[in-house]
């Protein structure tokens, strides 16, 4: 970089709001890493209408409801936290809330939704209590490693799923897709050429890896080419403040609620400490920095969402592909929020990157994910048995919380049992009871 460009970059405005330098990087490193980011997770812009449209909500609605709550959260993250996260309506979150609680519970939608705006409230109440950085700060540093590296394998299972490569079966739970089929070879064509780019340390290699096999697809006409350039969001209408609040007081509003509060509460805790730790953003004492204006872009992106009318808002586990790329401040976040915006006009074009070219970064990404293994003291089984439950249980539940949660009550049984109960935080032993009323009682 010479003189000049070095002055430039110093003086801008990004520099001003998130620090470049501080952190060691710059303004394309950070637009590359947040460009990345988003096209990881453009997918939610057509699952999560998909599936919440199932329990009879506007489907366009939920798009545009959805795109808008994601740009907000975003940015609240980039500009409140300066953290390289980005967020958007969760999976699993949403199939609860459309497959459990409306279809199964037979609840309306304007019910679910009503449980959403109340966890919001909740989550900003922990939020500013300090409850919710308490949890961080009292995780052990064998736990906040291994949940980086459980989120890899994790990552890595969806992208190994969302390509075909691996897919369900009967009798063994998951096994080998069809490696012949033009999709599985379309990803596996994108893994080597996005591998051989990171190989040669080619700067942006997963989002050039990314666009390579959507242009390679498109070429072969395995994916589609986009059905127009521009669109006029849906309304919002349809779906904002559809609120019920006949039955806020009911059993059933209080085990919704609790059930949303705990699965957002753990796979926020666990990305930000996952990815954090990756990134190498932890402190000394392994907290995460802003740690409390993280969550609380979370949970005001969750309120936020449920007026809008969509289920709940989290930190997105494929912020690490961003952060693989360089991402390290706020900027990240915040060109992830533009795109979201934008992604409301140009929908045709963003929403045609096919699974095949995102499945390649997710894969690679939970590579990059296993580092913080290293730190991991496998001849001490107090550590090293809660450490590997956490890890390999995250793939294995399909859920980062579910890995935390056996990954903290095995660590606390086993420490305590041991005689080595000085080393738990006092705040491990009453998250390992409340892991254990859930789960048993």
């Amino acid at each position: 970089m010479d003189i000049s460009t070095k002055k430039i970059k110093n003086n801008s405005i990004f520099e001003k709001i998130f620090k470049l330098s501080a952190h060691k990087t710059d303004v394309k490193t950070e637009i590359v890493a947040g460009i990345t980011t988003f096209m990881t997770m453009a997918y939610i812009l057509i699952v999560n209408p998909d599936i919440l449209s199932a329990t009879g909500m506007d489907k366009g609605g939920v798009f545009t409801a959805t795109a808008l709550s994601a740009a907000l959260a975003t940015m609240l993250m980039a500009f409140l936290a300066n953290l390289p996260f980005a967020l958007a309506p969760g999976m699993g979150l949403n199939a609860f809330f459309a497959f459990s609680v409306v279809i199964g519970m037979g609840y309306s939608w304007q019910f679910a939704l009503t449980a959403i705006l109340i966890e919001g409230i909740i989550f900003i109440l922990l939020t500013l209590f300090n409850v919710r950085e308490a949890i961080i700060n009292g995780m052990p540093m064998v736990i906040k490693n291994a949940v980086s590296v459980g989120i890899g394998l994790f990552i890595a299972f969806i992208g190994f799923q969302n390509s075909g490569i691996i897919v369900d079966n009967p009798a063994t739970l998951v096994a080998l897709g069809n490696v012949k089929s033009p999709g599985v070879l379309l990803a596996i064509a994108g893994i080597i050429l996005t591998g051989y780019l990171l190989v040669k340390n080619v700067k942006g290699a997963l989002l050039i890896g990314m666009l390579g096999t959507t242009a390679l697809g498109m070429i072969l006409g395995i994916t589609n080419l986009p059905s127009g350039v521009v669109s006029v969001p849906p309304s919002i209408a349809p779906v904002a403040m559809k609120f019920d609040f006949s039955k806020i007081f009911t059993l059933d509003m209080l085990v919704v609620v609790f059930t949303f509060l705990f699965v957002d509460l753990f796979d926020t805790i666990g990305t930000l400490v996952g990815v954090s730790a990756k990134a190498d953003l932890l402190d000394e004492e392994g907290r995460v920095p802003n740690a409390k204006q993280a969550l609380l872009a979370d949970a005001i992106g969750t309120t936020a969402g449920a007026m809008m009318g969509t289920s709940t808002v989290t930190t997105y586990v494929e912020s690490a592909s961003g952060v693989a790329e360089g991402g390290r401040t706020g900027l990240t976040a915040f060109t992830t929020g533009v795109l979201f915006l934008i992604s409301m006009v140009f929908a045709p074009i963003l929403t045609s990157v096919p699974a095949q070219a995102t499945a390649p970064v997710l894969i690679l990404v939970g590579l990059f994910m296993m580092s913080p293994i290293l730190k991991i003291k496998f001849d001490d089984f107090t550590e090293a048995i809660p450490a590997f439950l956490t890890i390999i249980l995250m793939p294995l539940t399909y859920s980062i919380a579910e890995g935390i949660v056996f990954g903290i009550i095995s660590y606390v049984l086993l420490k305590t049992l041991s005689g080595k109960y000085k080393e738990v935080h006092p705040m491990m032993y009453i998250i390992a009871v409340l892991f254990l009323i859930k789960h048993v009682i």
